[in-house]
């Protein structure tokens, strides 16, 4: 792999084009979590085209739709352009002064009336994958003195880090290269641009792909082994698929030996879980869970590829990541090439400050929060709702529309129409800044520094590149290190926000990194801050025992089972609260769908992708559509106990019979997180159950 590198002094290179005073500079996209390199062609201080950047061990010169609407999102005429205030439930225009006083006294009442804990902050994906916004919003929090940071994570993803650190003590990787993919509820052709780009390399030169998933998604298509799979049953199968492993003696001895604890306990425990149990409650049948196994443990370089939220957000989120994690070792496809791999870790400056008290969920969901000493600084999203306003008076939402991502929509939106304070960061106005008291115009990622950092984290590539401020802020828009540093100072605190640009920030957060802020200035096109080293040695796996740990001591210390086990959704005809329900709900529910035109609940509102999906979709089988009377294009009411929501149907033969698939991120009456329960939750680490909910469907 040869990192892309363009010498010079400056970002911004001067372009042998015809177009006098017009220039090219490299960033990383910002739009999801992947950070793709793009090349921007600037003139006279305009974004006029957006490519994929050439050479970047990423994307190579391409890019996915979001990405080539990059600059449709930039200039778009509804982007906000000045601070906004609510004046008798209508936003009227203010000044930045006015904005700021007015927020900051209101800020310092809550303070001194109900403590600093009652104000909470919210990060979206925009938030989280900018890590100079997350950072910042961290910094001001702990300054304020709040422990309540909510974000994506809250939700998603950071259970999976969570499962593999108190597996692994670290969080390995999948490798982008594998000789086999098993993409278990994972979609990289709707959701993971780099990996698809890889897997369409790597399939022409031998490598295999195994599909799991209530949808047959079209690479299953090329697969050798297709398998539909009931929602949120997904740890009944790793379960059965230890079974077979195991009691087949295809598991890694040397391996197992060497780097494991606690598979002596494993051994008589799987026995329970045989593949035909699993049948009965999966719908895998038996003998393709043991064609699964069989091919897996017999393959050196494969990887499991679940979904970001496919087994995190159900009943048995946290041992299901356990259990994907223990299969992973058993085969000993650990430290290997294409398998799971311990990614170097950026050193960088914490830009954030210690805060005191425990965020919300803390004492409810301990090892969420704490592990071994090390402390996290997320919040549980579900109790929100409940929170308010006895513990949480005020929120500030940067880059995020929690009033659509977030699950429980409906009982969310209540709990912000009783807070004392709402102000949302933002470039336009998102369900969520309706709901606000002050809206703040954002700038976009081309109008500011920053880092693209996490490809370490997304796809086990030790890669640096910055990310510059190519164009002047648009119109009024400041950035988030303004809006706070204007804030903290007005509210006694300035000399905790000392740097007086964007540009400081960053050079403040590389100082610990190999890579200086001029090397990278130098390398616009990004750079290995590490070579990966696949060799396995004593300390590799910082755990209590310095194992690989199977039986894990800091579940059953937080009385929970210490090896993977099986529980079925609450809301299932077997689930433990299905009696509540009365039967009303017949159909199997499955929330989050990947659009490949849309991130989350970002850019709908752009025309170019708008043409290729213009409304959601909630897909169902053939059969499923006929006992319901719906045809393919009607319009459906799906329902749960919670609300319902407005669609178009597609009836599908690729669809699981008996389960509705409904999409994320869409608005108003799109909006699935109307159908889900706040008061549904992982009982581990407090994550919502969005897959094996129940539902029914008519025509609208």
């Amino acid at each position: 792999m040869t990192p892309c590198q363009r010498h010079g002094s400056n970002n911004i290179e001067e372009d042998n084009m015809s177009n006098e005073g017009t220039q090219k500079a490299y960033s990383g996209c910002a739009l999801c979590y992947h950070s793709c390199g793009v090349e921007v062609t600037i003139q006279d201080g305009k974004a006029i085209k957006v490519e994929g950047q050439k050479g970047h061990p990423l994307n190579d010169g391409k890019l996915c739709p979001k990405g080539q609407a990059m600059i449709e999102h930039l200039y778009h005429p509804d982007r906000l352009k000045y601070p906004l205030k609510k004046v008798n439930g209508e936003f009227v225009r203010v000044s930045w002064d006015q904005a700021m006083s007015e927020i900051a006294e209101k800020l310092d009442r809550l303070r001194k009336e109900h403590g600093p804990a009652a104000l909470a902050f919210f990060c979206g994906s925009i938030g989280v994958e900018n890590l100079e916004m997350i950072s910042l919003t961290h910094r001001f929090k702990g300054a304020f003195g709040s422990p309540n940071f909510f974000s994506v994570e809250s939700i998603c993803y950071r259970m999976r880090i969570r499962a593999r650190q108190i597996t692994f003590g670290k969080y390995p990787v999948e490798e982008m290269d594998s000789k086999l993919y098993i993409l278990w509820g994972h979609n990289p052709a709707a959701s993971d641009f780099p990996l698809s780009l890889a897997m369409e390399e790597n399939l022409k030169k031998g490598s295999k792909v195994i599909v799991i998933d209530p949808r047959r998604i079209p690479i299953a298509d090329r697969a050798e082994i297709y398998t539909p799979i009931r929602p949120g049953t997904d740890g009944a199968l790793a379960l059965a698929m230890m079974n077979v492993i195991i009691n087949e003696d295809l598991y890694d001895k040397k391996f197992v030996e060497e780097w494991t604890y606690g598979f002596d306990k494993l051994v008589p425990h799987v026995q329970q879980y045989t593949p035909e149990w699993a049948e009965t409650i999966t719908g895998v049948k038996a003998d393709v869970t043991r064609k699964i196994a069989r091919m897996f443990a017999t393959t050196r370089g494969a990887s499991i590829f679940h979904g970001t939220c496919t087994q995190d957000q159900c009943a048995n989120g946290s041992q299901n990541d356990r259990a994907l994690s223990i299969l992973q070792v058993l085969t000993g496809n650990i430290n290997v090439p294409g398998g799971w791999v311990i990614s170097p870790r950026l050193r960088l400056n914490d830009v954030s400050l210690p805060f005191p008290g425990k965020p919300l969920g803390a004492e409810e969901y301990p090892l969420f929060y704490e592990l071994w000493g090390r402390t996290s600084p997320y919040a549980v999203m579900n109790m929100v709702p409940e929170s308010v306003p006895s513990k949480l008076r005020a929120f500030i939402v940067a880059g995020g529309n929690p009033l659509v991502t977030m699950p429980d929509s409906n009982a969310l939106r209540e709990a912000f129409e009783k807070l004392d304070l709402v102000v949302v960061y933002e470039q336009f106005m998102t369900e969520t800044a309706k709901y606000a008291d002050y809206v703040l115009p954002a700038l976009n990622q081309l109008e500011f520094w920053g880092l693209a950092y996490n490809y370490n984290v997304c796809h086990c590539l030790p890669y640096l590149m910055l990310r510059p401020a190519l164009l002047p802020p648009y119109h009024e828009c400041r950035s988030i290190r303004d809006v706070y540093t204007d804030l903290a100072n007005r509210l006694g605190f300035g000399d905790k926000f000392a740097w007086t640009s964007d540009e400081e920030v960053v050079r403040y957060e590389l100082e610990p990194c190999a890579l200086t802020f001029d090397d990278l200035k130098a390398r616009p096109g990004g750079a290995l801050y590490q070579e990966k080293d696949y060799t396995l040695r004593q300390g590799s796996f910082a755990t209590p025992t310095g194992k690989i740990e199977i039986y894990s001591q800091a579940f059953a210390d937080a009385g929970h089972d210490p090896l993977p086990t099986y529980l079925e959704p609450s809301k299932s005809p077997q689930g433990r609260r299905w009696a509540e329900l009365g039967g009303k709900y017949p159909l199997v529910l499955a929330t989050g769908t990947r659009d490949f035109y849309f991130n989350g609940a970002m850019l709908h509102n752009i025309r170019s992708l708008q043409v290729w999906s213009p409304y959601p979709k909630a897909e169902l089988g053939p059969e499923t559509a006929k006992t319901y009377n719906v045809a393919n294009g009607d319009d459906v009411i799906v329902e749960t106990d919670r609300g319902f929501v407005k669609m178009k149907a597609s009836v599908d033969e690729r669809v699981m019979e008996g389960v509705v698939l409904v999409p994320h991120g869409w608005p108003e009456e799109g909006n699935c997180n109307r159908l889900t329960d706040c008061n549904a939750r992982e009982p581990i680490m407090g994550y919502p159950e969005w897959k094996g909910l129940l539902c029914s469907i008519r025509k609208a």
